[in-house]
């Protein structure tokens, strides 16, 4: 080693500076090692942050090298820290507390460690007792929810909540007796209270049965407005059992029909024995299509309110006439393509844009206000210059448009030296707009009256609404009903009580909670709330789990009936198989818009939601 030019002629073996050290300990005594401060080195720290081992008052037993990670700028030392306690040490008492405690951050006080406590500690709790003194009103700004999504992990199956103490002492800024309808679909609600869901787990053979038979029949057993024993009311765990039931087509044990788009994964693997056999995908689209009209005949005759068709590209919602303020029958598609919306045409379908709509009305109203506002300051002469020279500018682009936009190259003198596009090319490009709402919430399309009939048979003869290549190909989409139908098949969905964290000052406590999983359809989460508004005691929280693409349903109708019209069409709905309260709350106009609702809060037995 010493003929290395890398061998250093200091470098002792830790053996020996071990053996040093024990030489050292001995020779200075157990008396003195007590008293006398220990031998240092310039520069070298027993802890980092910390004071130098060899300034004055200090006193140890050991030595301890430098951290080599610590900078100037987290040590004691530091000009942020020598600054920030020069600057609170003028502060009142309190704020001499927090500077002692930064202080503190960077000394290592043995005696206390022993007494298992810190001095940072106790100053810390002593201001938080104060603080809890005078202690104010908390609130929830908009942001803020019940439910935190950023606090999921993956390997704990209940997610992490808020503490409900906070909520309770919001004044909400929207309560009401009813919430809106919401047409999107859902694949789970967590309900969480403070009173225990113990009522709605291990039903009785009897029971379940009874709820079925009801649901069935469409027969809803009224419960009292206070239940005080929820788990001994027969009525209650009947209804609740009555409430997940659903109808669907076509039925697969081993597969998941729901939800199609994007659940290639799902599919992936499983056994699909029609995937290569033409006959039997032949045998399924003519159930489908049976099943298909079934439902558009009930639907019809106010049979049936609604029911969605779900395919691996876009979802379908129909709806009878007087659901969300409609004077018919109603059909909205979401998302569409270009290619889509021009079939759709090429079959003589009649339909409409309701967001692009929305925009361009709002466009128009903005221009017109804004040619107001000029018109009451230039006077009517310059206005009237100014709306000529936007047609003009408006003209001058169409005809640009029209020559493919490149007449400026004859203005150059170099219009023969640049090849120009074909007419494919220009068309294309002239539809860019169309194609930019492709797979996006405004491509979402509206149908009424009469054409959702061609809008039927458009469907059951679209080749493209079945996946040609993949794990879905050959597949009819799914069809889900609140009512029987022909080809349907009755399921049920899940529920399970688990249990939920809640977060509170102190840590986590649990609270009670139902979750709810599977298709959940508008009517469904309405029964379910009137169900709970009784056996929570008018106290629950709901997260609502959206289906994002069908997200965009919410979207208003621009033409409503009149009132007494509306009654009539409510009337009309009281034997399509779902509760009168909850037709009542489909038949109001939709007020969501393109969006849907993200949470729901029972207080006092009001709501409020956020979206």
């Amino acid at each position: 080693m010493a003929e290395l030019g890398c061998y250093s002629p200091s470098f002792k073996k830790p053996s020996d500076v071990l053996r040093m050290r024990r030489k050292r300990a001995r020779s200075e005594g157990p008396g003195r090692r007590t008293s006398s401060p220990a031998v240092s080195v310039d520069g070298v720290r027993p802890f980092s942050p910390g004071p130098l081992l060899n300034a004055p008052g200090r006193t140890s037993g050991g030595v301890k090298r430098r951290n080599p990670f610590a900078n100037i700028e987290n040590t004691y030392n530091s000009p942020k820290k020598r600054a920030l306690s020069n600057t609170e040490g003028e502060k009142g008492a309190l704020d001499g507390k927090k500077a002692a405690v930064a202080v503190l951050d960077g000394k290592f006080i043995e005696e206390r460690k022993n007494a298992g406590t810190s001095l940072r500690e106790e100053l810390l709790n002593t201001d938080h007792q104060k603080q809890h003194e005078i202690k104010t009103p908390v609130s929830l700004s908009e942001d803020d929810s019940l439910f935190e999504e950023d606090l999921f992990e993956p390997e704990r199956s209940t997610p992490v909540l808020k503490s409900p103490e906070a909520v309770r002492d919001v004044a909400p800024a929207e309560v009401c007796l009813e919430f809106p309808a919401d047409w999107s679909l859902k694949t789970r609600l967590l309900f969480t209270s403070p009173q225990s869901f113990s009522w709605a787990e291990h039903l009785k053979a009897q029971e379940e049965a009874q709820g079925l038979s009801s649901h069935c029949r469409a027969e809803y057993a009224s419960l009292p407005a206070h239940i005080q024993e929820p788990r001994g009311c027969a009525e209650l765990r009947c209804g609740f059992q009555q409430c997940l039931q659903y109808w669907q087509h076509p039925s697969l044990p081993w597969l998941s029909l729901f939800p199609r788009i994007g659940a290639e994964r799902k599919f992936s693997g499983k056994c699909m024995p029609w995937a290569q056999d033409a006959a039997l995908q032949q045998s399924l689209m003519s159930d489908w299509s049976v099943s298909l009209t079934s439902l558009y005949s009930l639907l019809k005759a106010r049979l049936c309110p609604y029911f969605y068709l779900c395919s691996y590209q876009f979802t379908v919602l129909f709806r009878a006439a007087g659901l969300s303020g409609a004077n018919g029958i109603s059909a909205l598609l979401s998302p569409t393509t270009r290619g889509l919306r021009e079939a759709m045409k090429a079959e003589g379908i009649e339909f409409s844009l309701p967001l692009l709509e929305e925009k361009r009305k709002s466009k128009d109203l903005g221009s017109s206000q804004q040619g107001e506002s000029v018109q009451q300051t230039d006077g009517e002469e310059s206005t009237g210059g100014a709306v000529l020279s936007e047609h003009s500018e408006n003209e001058e682009d169409e005809e640009d448009d029209d020559d493919g936009g490149f007449s400026w190259l004859k203005e150059m003198g170099v219009q023969d030296k640049i090849k120009k596009p074909d007419a494919i090319s220009i068309k294309l490009r002239k539809e860019h707009r169309e194609v930019r709402l492709d797979h996006r919430p405004e491509s979402v399309v509206l149908v009424e009256g009469s054409n959702t009939f061609t809008l039927l048979n458009f469907l059951i003869n679209c080749k493209s609404l079945v996946a040609g290549a993949g794990s879905q190909a050959g597949l009819p989409p799914t069809l889900l009903a609140p009512t029987a139908f022909k080809g349907a098949t009755l399921h049920s969905l899940k529920a399970r009580t688990v249990n939920v964290k809640t977060q509170v000052r102190t840590g986590y406590q649990d609270v009670c909670s139902l979750e709810v999983t599977g298709p959940i359809m508008p009517h469904t989460l309405h029964a379910l709330t009137q169900l709970l508004k009784p056996a929570q005691k008018g106290e629950f929280s709901v997260g609502l789990y959206t289906h994002e693409p069908t997200a965009v349903l919410n979207v208003p109708i621009s033409q409503t009936p009149e009132p007494q019209q509306q009654e009539a069409f409510v009337q009309d709905l009281s034997r399509c198989g779902l509760q009168q309260s909850s037709v009542q709350q489909l038949a109001a106009p939709s007020m969501l818009g393109k969006s849907a609702l993200r949470q729901l809060h029972m207080r006092d037995y009001s709501y409020s939601w956020k979206s």
